[in-house]
């Protein structure tokens, strides 16, 4: 069985949004041939687009998993729905969970419903900053390592580093 790296970003920002962040790791972890390698700290962040809503909890993990990404991504979807967020959603509206696979180790992939990396990675201060926490992989398509695209990021919000965590809870406990 082949193991990939996986980066995930996680957000949340209607509710409880820690409650909403710790539910999505924990059913991550449950997924079959899937732990959870790390996580970075949780961060308040501006929303994008409309600004009329609640600031985001953020952070990324880093998944170490046996799924094809098509697999992946299906089960964030059905993990993203079972915690309440709808189907059809408008871009950039608030939202209850958000899971979108970053990298998925260096590969590059175009399909109708997936793009790795994520087309938006480089451009969002939001997602650059917790994967330093965890590492600093190579972009696949740039070239260059994550701390290089937040150096050349024009992204002009600030995050606030949280106090608030998630836990990574291993296989068998409850979810």
């Amino acid at each position: 069985m082949v193991m990939h790296n996986v980066f995930i970003g996680i957000g949340s920002n209607i509710g409880d949004r820690l409650h909403h962040l710790q539910g999505a790791a924990d059913r991550l972890a449950a997924l079959e041939q899937t732990t959870i390698a790390a996580i970075s700290a949780i961060y308040l962040t501006e929303p994008i687009g409309d600004s009329e809503q609640h600031r985001f909890y953020n952070g990324v993990m880093l998944l170490e998993t046996a799924l094809v990404p098509e697999d992946l991504r299906q089960h964030c979807k059905i993990i993203e729905q079972e915690l309440g967020r709808p189907e059809k959603y408008l871009r950039w509206s608030p939202r209850v969970i958000d899971l979108d696979i970053l990298l998925y180790d260096d590969i590059c992939l175009q399909t109708e419903t997936l793009s790795i990396p994520h087309p938006e990675l480089q451009q969002r201060k939001f997602v650059l900053i917790p994967l330093l926490d965890i590492a600093n992989p190579q972009h696949p398509k740039t070239g260059q390592s994550i701390g290089q695209l937040l150096e050349a990021c024009n992204d002009q919000s600030v995050l606030i580093k949280t106090k608030k965590s998630v836990e990574i809870k291993k296989r068998g406990s409850s979810v």
